[in-house]
């Protein structure tokens, strides 16, 4: 099937999800989680094949984390669906309704996007989370999954589709494109007349390309070089938590700490202790001079590791005077994305929340929290960075736009002044 004919499905599918009613939209979500966790075997073969070939081509380690599925993975792939269903449906919620002079009523209604287009790469997970918003968002998702999980990203597509078809629901409000040739990425990238907004999740390569070629209005997800900020009013105890938290707990996931600034006063003695507890997960740090003076075991740092992802098991550390100085490093070096600061200072706190230029700034609490399932959205469509539109965790609000709704009673505009 080529893609033109793949849009042309979607923009007829799109038609019957935008006037679908709650209740048949979550009957369907329930059935494709059923058939998602009756279909688990054969999943994980797919997987395994994936995860095999991704190994024997040198995929790193964080990657592979974020390209395996487990029974557990799935099964939370399927209590994702089951979320969605719970949740309010926005579509048709009627945002304002004003009455104007001449008698008009004037509002703004909820509706759906349409067709949305999502470019990701080696997350399996996404496949699922994709679809159970969008098709609860009345839109229908047409996915460009990456080539090294290609065979797990079938796998989950037949049994979502199949969870439709089993409730008399249209298989195409999903479709996955299945041809790993680039061009066909950039054609896609170009179906404007049939996808109305692309979502691209995935590295800044992927990101930029997307920006750069698409045709199609595009909301943009970013990568995380997320920081922690240990001001010198630091809870030690919380601060080692937090970051060990943020740092090892997943270490290929965008809200993953990549960058720690600390406060010069307490250098000498906390650096030590972060050093001792890193250590557990034999996470390599590094470091600024006079950090790695303190502790020699850091490793210098360059000039571009304070604005690198690693997703690995690698931290960068700069010591900073004041918490003015650690906003401007942060704001310099950050994507946007998260940013944390551990203190128990409250003017240091909304100080940072002010000035940090992120999506979503912590006081006291790990980045890992970023996500939409974490923020009560079911699951999430990406992290979008940019300003326009949405910002943050994107749920099934940030899935829809608005239309003007108007009353009148026999109104016609009269001539002008």
């Amino acid at each position: 099937m080529t893609l033109t004919e793949t849009g042309k499905r979607a923009k007829e599918t799109a038609g019957v999800l935008g006037i679908l009613g709650s209740d048949k939209k979550n009957e369907g979500l329930r059935a494709a989680a059923a058939a998602l966790l009756e279909g688990e075997e054969d999943i994980l073969t797919a997987n395994q094949d994936d995860v095999i070939q991704a190994t024997m081509n040198g995929m790193s380690a964080g990657m592979i984390d974020r390209l395996e599925l487990t029974p557990s993975r799935i099964e939370a792939m399927a209590d994702g669906l089951i979320s969605v269903a719970g949740l309010e449906d926005p579509v048709g919620e009627v945002i304002s309704m004003k009455a104007r002079p001449n008698g008009l009523t004037i509002g703004q209604k909820r509706v759906p996007m349409g067709v949305i287009g999502i470019i990701y790469e080696a997350r399996p997970n996404v496949t699922a989370d994709a679809f159970g918003l969008c098709f609860k968002s009345g839109n229908c998702v047409i996915l460009k999954g990456g080539s090294d999980a290609l065979e797990s990203n079938k796998a989950i597509v037949k049994c979502l589709r199949a969870g439709l078809k089993n409730v008399g629901l249209p298989e195409d409000s999903v479709q996955l494109i299945t041809d790993t040739d680039r061009e066909v990425t950039k054609e896609f990238m170009r179906l404007h007349d049939y996808v109305d907004v692309l979502i691209p999740r995935g590295g800044a390569g992927l990101i930029r390309s997307v920006v750069e070629n698409s045709t199609v209005p595009v909301i943009e997800t970013g990568t995380g070089n997320c920081h922690i900020f240990v001001d010198e009013t630091a809870d030690f105890k919380m601060a080692l938590d937090i970051i060990f938290n943020a740092k090892t707990q997943r270490i290929g996931v965008c809200n993953a700490c990549e960058s720690l600034v600390i406060h010069r006063k307490i250098a000498e003695e906390f650096l030590p202790l972060l050093k001792a507890r890193l250590d557990e997960k034999q996470v390599e740090v590094r470091a600024d001079e006079e950090a790695c003076r303190i502790v020699p075991a850091f490793v210098p740092a360059a000039a571009e590791d304070w604005g690198t992802e690693y997703l690995d098991y690698i931290l960068s550390l700069k010591l900073v005077d004041s918490i003015d100085e650690a906003i401007a490093h942060i704001n310099r070096y950050n994507t946007k994305h998260s940013e944390a600061i551990i203190t128990s200072d409250y003017a240091n706190a909304q100080k940072f929340l002010n000035e940090i230029d992120a999506a979503a700034v912590y006081v006291n609490a790990s980045t890992r929290f970023t996500d939409g399932f974490e923020f009560g959205f079911g699951a999430e469509i990406g992290i979008s960075t940019q300003k326009l539109h949405a910002r943050g965790p994107m749920g099934l609000k940030e899935l829809t736009t608005t239309k003007y709704i108007i009353y009148g009673n026999g109104q016609c505009r009269p001539p002008a002044l």
